[in-house]
């Protein structure tokens, strides 16, 4: 058997606030990042995760479902935004204008 064509070591994580689920898989060469996912099962642990929506990535880099696995990767489940951030920027820069703590026109620091 080539060595291109032995099975290889994946891992695939999800995380919550309070807790995390690392899986460590093989899989075949060719086997894309979902494909990962459902071998994985890691569904029985978290059913919320709903495979044909959920977005993956790569250490830290937003993937394609079908992107094609290389050895020693980690495909990252990640969860949708509660708030977006653009908002809660906002919000604290108001609640900051409010408080004083901030000049209303310039938005800088006030000494």
């Amino acid at each position: 058997m080539n060595i291109d064509q032995e099975n290889f070591e994946v891992e695939v994580i999800y995380a919550l606030p309070t807790q995390q689920k690392r899986i460590q898989i093989k899989v075949a060469p060719g086997t894309t990042c979902i494909e990962a996912v459902k071998q994985s099962d890691i569904v029985a642990f978290f059913p919320e995760i709903d495979l044909d929506s959920v977005k993956l990535g790569i250490f830290s880099r937003l993937v394609k479902h079908h992107e094609v696995l290389v050895p020693g990767q980690r495909v990252e489940i990640y969860r949708p935004l509660i708030a977006d951030p653009k908002d809660v920027r906002r919000r604290r820069a108001e609640k900051a204008k409010d408080e004083g703590r901030i000049n209303k026109k310039t938005g800088s620091k006030v000494n």
